[in-house]
């Protein structure tokens, strides 16, 4: 039997207290490149259609009220400290778990764009959190995929960590790799500071959302399409996120990351000479 097929907790418990150090063989490489090549299309065709609409709608952003970016913010951090919960609870039950699927979420979060962009920047702006708590419910899922207990407040953290992947279509690496080893406590002030990480990128993605639904009714089919493909994007990200996660405790963690950022950066080298 694999490392690689042991469930999360097993694995934690074999390769971190016994053998931490542990150096990447064939299989754990092989998963790392599959990770990358997973990041990478999750910035697909959808996602830059997405970012050029972004792009063009600036001027929409332009007329805004001012300080409306602040707003954007700060709903941000407001949907980020309130969503994990409301998330966790709205998976549960017969009807949660029926509608917890990848694909149900993303059917969810067209609907909830939908009505959100019928009104505007306003309804938009209002419809935040629920956006957020759908990205919330897939990235949970992901999580608990990936063996991970939800109840686990070090998990709400790892949870938190996906929404401060950079945005489709960026140039940075996404997943931000900074605390895979660290054990976050998630009281006070720690959480707080988490949120503040986080919440800067996620407020960057959901700018462009807000901007694609601020003409009413119009808004209505851009939100739709935002939404399904932000739950998407996240939903990927997540999958890249815990699988990481997961080679860490399998292999010596500083060369997992090293690997995965090598490979990253092979990939977007060839790219660019292509």
């Amino acid at each position: 039997e694999h490392i690689l097929d042991l469930p999360a907790h097993i694995v934690d418990r074999r390769m971190k207290l016994i053998n931490p150090d542990r150096p990447l063989d064939a299989a754990g490489r092989a998963e790392i490149v599959a990770l990358v090549e997973r990041q990478r299309a999750a910035s697909g065709l959808l996602m830059t259609a997405i970012n050029y609409m972004g792009g063009q709608i600036e001027d929409v952003l332009r007329v805004l009220p001012k300080g409306f970016r602040d707003q954007i913010d700060a709903a941000a951090r407001a949907a980020l400290a309130q969503s994990y919960g409301i998330a966790q609870k709205s998976r549960q039950g017969g009807l949660g778990r029926s509608t917890a699927s990848e694909r149900m979420n993303r059917v969810l979060g067209t609907i909830s764009g939908a009505l959100g962009g019928l009104g505007g920047i306003g309804t938009a702006l209002a419809e935040l959190p629920v956006a957020t708590t759908l990205i919330f419910r897939a990235v949970q899922g992901v999580a608990e995929a990936h063996g991970e207990d939800l109840a686990d407040p070090e998990i709400r953290a790892q949870c938190l960590m996906v929404f401060g992947a950079g945005g489709p279509g960026s140039e940075d690496d996404g997943i931000d790799t900074s605390f895979f080893g660290a054990r976050l406590g998630l009281t006070g002030p720690a959480l707080n500071s988490l949120i503040a990480r986080v919440a800067p990128r996620f407020a960057a993605v959901l700018s462009q959302k807000l901007a694609a639904q601020a003409v009413p009714i119009l808004g209505a089919a851009a939100g739709a399409g935002t939404n399904y493909a932000f739950v998407g994007y996240y939903t990927e990200m997540a999958h890249v996120h815990f699988g990481l996660r997961r080679l860490t405790q399998c292999y010596d963690e500083a060369e997992v990351i090293e690997e995965f950022h090598r490979v990253l950066g092979q990939k977007r080298l060839g790219k660019k000479s292509a």
